[in-house]
């Protein structure tokens, strides 16, 4: 194994109990864990963080979003489910028109930081 893709481990067995019980007790449980596992699944596709980043612009309908990222409306109304679904994005309607935007301000910081992170 090539040493830039070697895991570092400790040398020898051993806890450090005030560490390991601190973290056990602020532990999410588990249904709170695979529900935010199922919220990181949904920003796992290209064509929804897509959709999310014209909604970081603003308030924005179903035929904007798909004249911007070129697809069907179809196909973008199938991928605003997932994110309504998920409390990603709300919508309105006005007419016949359907406008999205991000459901709340933290959608906009996840995205934010996400993107901070990866252009660091």
């Amino acid at each position: 194994m090539k040493e830039e893709n070697k895991v570092e481990c400790c040398e020898w067995l051993h806890s450090h109990p005030d560490i390991v019980n601190k973290v056990q007790s602020s532990m999410p449980g588990e249904d709170i864990l695979y529900r935010l596992t199922g919220l990181f699944k949904v920003f796992g596709e290209p064509t929804r963080i897509k959709i999310l980043y014209v909604l970081l612009q603003g308030e924005t309908c179903v035929c904007d979003i798909a004249q911007i990222l070129n697809m069907t409306q179809s196909a973008i109304s199938h991928q605003l489910r997932i994110l309504k679904e998920n409390r990603l994005v709300k919508f309105r309607k006005e007419g016949k028109t359907v406008f999205y935007s991000l459901d709340d301000q933290h959608i906009f910081t996840i995205l934010n930081q996400g993107l901070e992170h990866i252009e660091e």
